[in-house]
């Protein structure tokens, strides 16, 4: 039986309804100085306003180490009907300090904290004396392994995730979501993943669409992998119709295993916390223009279909 592991227990896929694939309710790194989420009502502020949208679920995809805060998360699905799915792992090498223990984390020791994350629960917090992570006394599960490289690199650092991202794919069944900077590397990670028994249908490469290359994205989605649009509302790099017509374009050549979401990701683009454009964009402004562009059916593969499959766990 499969299920998909929500912060808030397990339900059956069926159940999950359209997915946000890609944002964060809480999240600190030394990359985002000043634009940490860090407030749980501006959190959950926000969080309503991606369900008034008409999103139904999303995966949140902050991982270890990056104030991930599972109990307020859980806190957040259960007051606003926002379905969860939180993530273990552990993010590109550029997320992590000089001084910070994970950089001291061998393989086998990151593949242990992945499994006890997706299998009994997440700690309340990262640091050393953490308790487990409770919502009205059950334990908040992971139900992804989130990892990340950094352009055109896989340096040793995250070698290591992928390695133990691997085991515990292979122990829980859990899908391995991979952060691709700038939207490089696709190939070489599937590969990389393959060799260590991970079979592309159980990966999804996050912030393909940063490579507006429509050919590249077949070649991918023909290995079998997901692939994650997240870049919408992110003008400075690009219009939301280039994003549009590389959708179209990949769907043109008979793929579609595209999963969407915001990565919005921190304060200054979040409305609760003072920013622009807020979770809410997605929903309300994005997804009217892409189906009018590609049609009802195929977005909602997108929403529901892909998602449900890319996010079942063993039960």
């Amino acid at each position: 039986m499969t299920v998909v592991r929500t912060v808030l227990g397990d339900v059956e896929p069926a159940a999950l309804g359209a997915v946000d694939a890609h944002e964060h309710l809480f999240q600190v790194s030394p990359l985002l100085p000043g634009d940490e989420l860090d407030d749980p009502e501006r959190s959950r502020q926000e969080a309503a306003s991606l369900r008034g949208s008409g999103v139904a679920a999303m995966i949140d995809a902050t991982p270890i180490g990056l104030g991930r805060r599972p109990a307020e998360v859980a806190a957040i699905s259960a007051a606003t009907g926002l379905g969860v799915v939180a993530s273990t792992g552990i993010h590109r090498e550029a997320h992590y300090g000089a001084e910070h223990p994970l950089r001291g984390w061998d393989a086998e020791r990151r593949a242990a904290a992945f499994v006890r994350d997706l299998v009994e629960g997440m700690p309340e917090h990262d640091g050393p004396d953490a308790g487990p992570a409770l919502h009205e006394g059950e334990p908040v599960r992971a139900g992804l392994i989130k990892t990340g490289i950094g352009y055109w690199s896989i340096v040793p650092f995250e070698r290591a995730t992928l390695v133990a991202a691997a085991i515990a794919h292979a122990e829980t069944g859990a899908a391995i979501m991979v952060h691709l900077e700038h939207g490089s590397a696709g190939h070489e990670v599937l590969d990389l993943l393959e060799r260590l028994g991970v079979a592309p249908a159980r990966v999804m490469l996050a912030h393909a669409d940063r490579l507006i290359d429509p050919g590249h994205h077949a070649e991918l989605l023909a290995r079998g992998c997901a692939l994650g649009y997240d870049g919408m509302a992110r003008w400075r790099d690009r219009s939301d119709h280039e994003l549009l017509e590389l959708t179209a374009a990949v769907v043109e050549r008979g793929f579609d295993r595209i999963l969407l979401g915001g990565d919005v990701a921190r304060a200054s683009r979040y409305v609760a916390y003072g920013g622009m454009p807020g979770l809410a964009y997605l929903g309300a402004r994005y997804l009217p223009r892409l189906r009018e562009r590609i049609g009802d059916e195929v977005v909602e593969r997108m929403l529901v279909a892909h998602p449900r499959a890319l996010l079942a766990i063993r039960g």
